[in-house]
């Protein structure tokens, strides 16, 4: 992967400063940490993509059925 494919992955950055009056550095460093951190949370969380399931959970599914919820307890028969 080039430098360039790993700039398009990178979402833009949009800061709004609310209170004081930061300088050009101070809020390069704060782009810089945050960026890596939020780069660092979507790698972490994000499923590798040879996340194989299994045939009882791809079979299982089928098996439930939504809960009727009008029944109520009247239809428990036990």
């Amino acid at each position: 992967m080039s430098d360039a494919d790993d700039a398009r992955e990178v979402p833009p950055v949009v800061v709004e400063v609310v209170r004081g009056a930061p300088t050009e550095e101070e809020l390069a460093a704060a782009i810089v940490v945050v960026t890596e951190e939020y780069t660092r949370e979507v790698a972490d969380a994000t499923a590798p993509d040879d996340a194989v399931r299994s045939r009882w959970e791809l079979n299982a599914r089928g098996l439930r059925e939504p809960l009727n919820r009008a029944a109520g307890w009247n239809g428990f028969t036990g």
